[in-house]
């Protein structure tokens, strides 16, 4: 009887170490709050990817962060790169975070980077702007890895690599510096890094995730993120104006990529209270017309999914 009681607590280990854990790391505990973008992806065999710092990560020092591998960026504009954050956690409020530190010109993302020797793994022309960033800090630019549409890097037995979004991609001035900042500022211009991009995950339990990153509807999110990769899992933006409004957020979740679970990203809202979806959000909205589970990313509170997409954990 105690030989079969601890095969089945070893077994019942063995399937929980083979799930790819996700922690949303806002700007409020265990809410889902206005700036909210980050996100950490733990494989099973430890590799650990930051998906979007953003603002709501207090820096390199952040003790929410743990050892991060990979940082991954959609595109440069400032609530994603971060171009300022959060001192601390819980600094300001769910609808107005307390993102008063200046991360210019190196970036949240860079800040970061740096601070746990990882990979900034991105697409288009941005590698580029990321290997002077790190040059600049005294880092290693090779550790600015390109991966463009159409192929796959591995990095820590994780599999990663761009899809098309549809956005703009413009990188602020402040970013920059010097006399050619201050003309582009004057102006009114953005500089170029090319588009911007989602991703695509394979982990090694089998699971394949799709970032949506800001973006309208896309066809490619039928005929390459669903078709081709199999995504199971989207973590899909319903912010409205800027990217998807939850509406369409749920066409593309229900009818185009047809997951076996959703967590929304970038709703530019407060859209939990006590740790529970608000009425009349677009939170709210997203999830009442999406047909499969929609899992709120409340910050530090961390899910676990299996290799089909199926959370498993913490739902």
């Amino acid at each position: 009887m105690v030989w079969a009681a601890l095969l089945l607590l070893a077994s019942a280990v063995a399937v929980a170490a083979n799930h790819v854990k996700v922690t949303p790391l806002g700007g409020q505990d265990g809410e889902f709050c206005a700036l909210d973008r980050a996100m950490v992806f733990e494989d099973p065999n430890g590799t650990r990817i930051l998906y979007d710092a953003g603002r709501t990560v207090a820096g390199g020092d952040d003790p929410r962060l743990g050892s991060i591998d990979v940082v991954l960026v959609s595109h440069v504009h400032g609530d994603h790169i971060g171009d300022r954050h959060i001192p601390k956690l819980n600094a300001g409020s769910c609808g107005k975070p307390d993102a008063s530190v200046d991360a210019t010109p190196l970036s949240n993302s860079v800040k970061i980077a740096m601070a746990k020797n990882a990979k900034i793994v991105t697409g288009s022309e941005m590698p580029q702007f990321f290997a002077g960033k790190l040059r600049s800090a005294g880092g290693n630019p090779e550790n600015s890895v390109l991966v463009r549409f159409g192929a796959m890097v591995d990095v820590g037995g994780v599999g990663i690599t761009t899809v098309p979004a549809v956005h703009s991609n413009g990188l602020a001035p402040s970013f920059i510096g010097g006399e050619l900042a201050e003309r582009m500022k004057t102006a009114g211009i953005a500089g170029y890094v090319g588009p911007p991009t989602g991703y695509v995950l394979k982990f090694s339990n089998g699971l394949v995730v799709y970032l949506s990153g800001d973006t309208g509807v896309t066809a490619e999110q039928e005929s390459v993120v669903r078709d081709y990769y199999g995504a199971r899992m989207v973590v899909m933006n319903i912010g409205d104006t800027y990217t998807t409004g939850p509406k369409e957020a749920a066409h593309v979740i229900n009818e185009m990529i047809q997951p076996a679970s959703v967590i929304p990203s970038h709703a530019n809202e407060p859209a939990t209270e006590n740790g529970k979806v608000r009425e009349g959000t677009r939170t709210a909205t997203f999830t009442e017309a999406s047909k499969v589970p929609v899992h709120i990313p409340l910050s530090g509170r961390t899910l676990a999914f299996d290799g089909t997409g199926r959370c498993v954990e913490g739902c």
